[in-house]
C-alpha cells in the first residue's frame, strides 16, 4: 500500500509526541513558529503535563532571561509572594503577559505542594538578559558573583572597584547602542578589565568549588555559576554591540546562541539525576540547521542553541517544530508544507517527519509569510526533526 500525508499523521497529544522520540532523550526543544500565539504555549503546558505525569520530566526552561526566572522558580517552589510578582518579575521579552504562562507558573506550583522536594518541578529561563533594544549591564550578575565569593574567600579585589569599573547602568543599557556601535561601552579599557575580572572569579568559583559547596549548598554553588556565565555572556555580548564591522550582526546572534547553550548545558547537568528537561522557544533558536533572519535586505545565519546542544548531546537532544497553517487571511498555498497539513481532519496533528517524505512525492513549495512575525519551515529541513506539531487555524 502506498503509503499517505495522512499514514504520517496522528492527533495531537503528548503521547502521540513522544511516541517519535529517542529514548535516550534528555533534552525535548519544543519550538513555536512565532510569539504572542496563545496556542503555542498552550500546546506546551498540555505537553509538559504530560511530560511531568508521564514521561518523569521534572523541569521547564522558556526563551527567557535567565535571572529573571528565578523570581518565577521560586514563586513555583512554594516561595512568599504572589503570582501578579511573579508574572512580573519573572519573565522577560514580554512573555509575562501571557494568560499561558500564567497558567503554567499555577499549575505548577500547586502541583510541587502535593509533592517531596525532589519530585518537584523547576522553573527555567535559558537566554541572557537580553532584548531587541539592547543588553543589560554587568552589575547584577557579576556583584551577585563577587558577594558569593567574598563570603568565603580573600579575593584581590574590592567591592568600589567593582563599582568604579562598571560605572552608571546608563551608560550599559542605552538603547543607542543597538544600533550604533559607537555608543556602546563594550570595548572600553574598564570594559576590557571587567572581562578578566570575571574570567578571574569564575576559575576561582571553580577552583574552590568544594570549598564552597560545603560550605553553602549545591543550590547556592549553582546560583554563583550562573551568575558568572550570565556576567561573562553579557560582557561578550557588549563587546559585540561596540563591533564595527560588517559581522556585526550576525555574531550577536550567534553570542546569544552560546549564551542560550551553555545555560541549557548547566540546566541538563543540574537535572541529571532527576529526569528530562523540557526547553521552550522559537523553532529558530532550537533547530538542528543553520538558523536565519534578515534585517531589511541583509540575511544574517548563525547556529542556534540547539544545533550547539544537538552536537554536544547527540540522540539525547531531540527537536519537535511547531507551525501553522491559516491566520486570518492569511491562507498557505495547497503545495506549500503548512497547505499540504491543512489537509490533514484534526485541528493539532503531530507528524512523523520519516514517514511524512515517504509519503510525498515532490518537496513542497517554501511558504512565503504574511508579515515579517512569522517564520515558516524550511520543507528541505524537516528530516532533521523530530516530530511536527501542526496547528491548523490560529
Amino acid at each position: 500500500m502506498t503509503p499517505t500525508i495522512r499514514d504520517a499523521a496522528r492527533p495531537f497529544t503528548g503521547g502521540a509526541l513522544t511516541a517519535l522520540l529517542s529514548p535516550a532523550t534528555r533534552l525535548l526543544g519544543l519550538g513555536e513558529p512565532t510569539h504572542g500565539v496563545e496556542a503555542f504555549p498552550e500546546l506546551r503546558n498540555e505537553l509538559f503535563r504530560h511530560l511531568v505525569e508521564h514521561e518523569g520530566y521534572r523541569s521547564i526552561a522558556i526563551e527567557g532571561d535567565c535571572l529573571a526566572a528565578l523570581a518565577a522558580d521560586a514563586y513555583v517552589a512554594g516561595g512568599p509572594g504572589t503570582l501578579d510578582d511573579a508574572m512580573g518579575r519573572g519573565f522577560s521579552h514580554g512573555f509575562g503577559a501571557s494568560p499561558a504562562n500564567r497558567e503554567l507558573l499555577r499549575w505548577m506550583r500547586a502541583h510541587n505542594e502535593q509533592r517531596p522536594s525532589h519530585e518537584r518541578l523547576r522553573f527555567y529561563g535559558f537566554d541572557g538578559p537580553l532584548e531587541i533594544t539592547g543588553a543589560a549591564s554587568p552589575r547584577p550578575a557579576l556583584t551577585a558573583l563577587y558577594a558569593h565569593l567574598a563570603a568565603h574567600l580573600d579575593l584581590p579585589w574590592s567591592r568600589e572597584t567593582l563599582d568604579e569599573l562598571l560605572g552608571p547602568d546608563e551608560r550599559w543599557t542605552n538603547p543607542d547602542a543597538m544600533m550604533e556601535p559607537a555608543q556602546s561601552i563594550g570595548r572600553t579599557p574598564e570594559a576590557g578589565k571587567l572581562r578578566l575580572v570575571v574570567d578571574d572569579l569564575s576559575a576561582l568559583l571553580t577552583a574552590h568549588a568544594p570549598q564552597l559547596a560545603a560550605a553553602t549548598s549545591p543550590d547556592d554553588l549553582w546560583h554563583a555559576e550562573l551568575h558568572a556565565r550570565t556576567a561573562a555572556g553579557l560582557l561578550r555580548y557588549h563587546s559585540g554591540m561596540a563591533d564595527t564591522g560588517p559581522t556585526r550582526v550576525g555574531a550577536l546572534l550567534s553570542l546569544r546562541a552560546v549564551m542560550m547553550a551553555d545555560n541549557l548545558d548547566a540546566i541538563m547537568r543540574r537535572e541529571a539525576r532527576r529526569g528530562p528537561t523540557l526547553a521552550f522557544a522559537h523553532n529558530g533558536h532550537l533547530q538542528r540547521p543553520k538558523s536565519e533572519l534578515r534585517f531589511g535586505d541583509t540575511p544574517y545565519q548563525w547556529w542556534s542553541a540547539g544545533a550547539i546542544m544537538a552536537t554536544r548531546l547527540g540522540d539525547q537532544y531531540a527537536f519537535a517544530a511547531s507551525t501553522f497553517g491559516t491566520r486570518g487571511a492569511d491562507v498557505p498555498h495547497s503545495d506549500t508544507l503548512e497547505g499540504l497539513l491543512s489537509s490533514l481532519p484534526h485541528p493539532r496533528t503531530v507528524i512523523d517527519p520519516g514517514r511524512w517524505a515517504t509519503a510525498l512525492d515532490h518537496k513542497p513549495t517554501p511558504r512565503v509569510p504574511a508579515d515579517h512575525t512569522y517564520a515558516p519551515l524550511d520543507p528541505a529541513t524537516t528530516d532533521q526533526m523530530d516530530a511536527i506539531v501542526f496547528v491548523r487555524e490560529i
